[in-house]
């Protein structure tokens, strides 16, 4: 066999011969003198890269706060701030003591308000529960006042999810024993700050979703709550239309069939009375296979919920509630938006510059949710409190109506209920004055002494 001789093929024939799933040949230039451009050679051609301006990104604003521009919680934090660690959260918290002194940068220059919180001591610490969506700032204007009414300490600290609480990082299948955004563990925290204060028991005044913990954690130890401060209290669900419908479930009880006592003795009504009650029966039957079926959907629809919330689109939505609606839900929970203050949107606005808010907003959300399903709601336990409580509203919230309120109020045995007139969402805000002597003739009244 004879073997030709051949030079060897070319570079550029071996780059044509190679086969598709083969990478290309990447050259690396090598030391040596300069070599001219391509674009020196021929105009018109594609620049090189370090010739190329970098894009520029869009910038994410979100209620003012420009969101590449993130830091830790803790690096937000007031000279006056705390930060006390619980499961590994560290919550942050402020404590004013009423030996404390009367200037302060977060407080209300009225002297109305200073004199108004000189006349009594209670000799218990208060501990301060906001809202959904608030923090510390919301009890800025109170705090001082209300640890000279109380004689002890005041505290307020940011649940999970909220303020300058350190965002905790959840996967689906978390390992910690409590969720750090669940409302266990915002009763878990509002027991431990008791001790933390050094004291058996305190008042709990909690602001809007914050009265659910407050009221969660009387149940979850009655003994270390002295008495209840609800303001503007989101427990009940807002429904019209409760006395009307319970009126209409006893007429129709009246009206249902008539039983064997009540009917005409004679053979047909015992059969129509039978027949009645059989489909009754299996009328019963057919209504749990289809509550079955429901519970079955709805947990499907609360999986895939989550999942929704937990993804990306998530988090864009989020972002975008929040930039679109996050003011503007601060100025409508006042009576007069107009009297709501830069310093107040910026109080607000705060937490959005702290790393994780979208996430930890989300998670909180995902737990309000998952925590419903299979536990009592707390409203059916209402007639079991026997502490002192008394019920606060503004006139005109928007948000929690003063008629769903006094509802709650009713619901309590014995619970006093005011109304603030002129006044939102916020009372401890927009009215300090009317809150601090509401409050202060409340706890006078259930802890003064008769001698005095």
């Amino acid at each position: 066999m004879l073997l030709s001789h051949r030079p060897p093929p070319a570079a550029a024939q071996l780059r044509g011969a190679a086969p598709a799933w083969m990478p290309p040949l990447r050259a690396r230039q090598l030391a040596g003198p300069p070599q001219a451009s391509a674009s020196a050679e021929f105009p018109g051609s594609v620049p090189e890269a370090a010739q190329i301006p970098p894009l520029r990104r869009r910038r994410r604003i979100v209620a003012g706060i420009d969101q590449d521009e993130l830091v830790d919680p803790e690096a937000l934090a007031d000279p006056d701030s705390s930060f006390y660690e619980i499961n590994g959260v560290r919550l942050h918290h402020k404590v004013c003591s009423h030996e404390d002194e009367d200037s302060s940068s977060d407080q209300s220059s009225d002297a109305t308000v200073v004199a108004a919180a000189g006349r009594s001591r209670i000799g218990l610490p208060i501990l301060l529960l906001h809202g959904f969506g608030a923090s510390v700032f919301s009890w800025s204007r109170v705090m001082r006042p209300l640890a000279r009414i109380a004689g002890a300490k005041v505290l307020a600290f940011d649940r999970p999810a909220f303020g300058l609480t350190s965002r905790a990082s959840l996967s689906g299948d978390d390992s910690k024993p409590i969720n750090p955004y669940s409302t266990v563990f915002s009763v878990m925290a509002t027991l431990a700050f008791i001790d933390y204060l050094g004291a058996e028991k305190a008042v709990l005044v909690g602001h809007s979703a914050g009265c659910l913990v407050a009221v969660d954690a009387y149940f979850e130890a009655p003994e270390r709550v002295a008495a209840l401060v609800l303001v503007a209290p989101a427990i009940f669900a807002p429904r019209k239309g409760v006395k009307d419908s319970a009126t209409g479930e006893q007429e129709g009880q009246k009206q249902n069939v008539p039983n064997d006592e009540s009917s005409p003795p004679n053979l047909f009504a015992r059969i129509w009375g039978g027949f009645l009650k059989l489909w009754k029966h299996i009328a019963g039957l057919v209504s749990k296979l289809i509550m079955g079926i429901k519970d079955i959907f709805r947990s499907l629809y609360v999986k895939a919920l989550v999942a929704f919330l937990r993804s990306s689109l998530g988090a864009m939505l989020v972002r975008w509630v929040m930039d679109k609606f996050g003011i503007l839900g601060v100025r409508n929970a006042w009576y007069d938006p107009s009297k709501v203050t830069d310093h107040v949107i910026q109080g607000y606005t705060k937490p959005l510059k702290s790393r994780g808010w979208e996430t930890a907003l989300l998670e909180h959300t995902i737990s309000m949710i998952t925590d419903s399903a299979g536990r009592a709601p707390v409203s059916k336990r209402l007639s079991e409190i026997s502490c002192p409580v008394l019920v606060v509203t503004g006139d005109t919230d928007r948000i929690v109506p003063a008629w769903n309120a006094e509802r709650l109020a009713h619901a309590i045995p014995g619970a006093r209920f005011e109304v603030i007139q002129s006044c939102g969402h916020l009372p401890q805000e927009e009215r300090p004055e009317e809150f601090l002597s509401i409050v202060e003739r409340f706890l006078w009244t259930v802890f003064g002494s008769p001698n005095e």
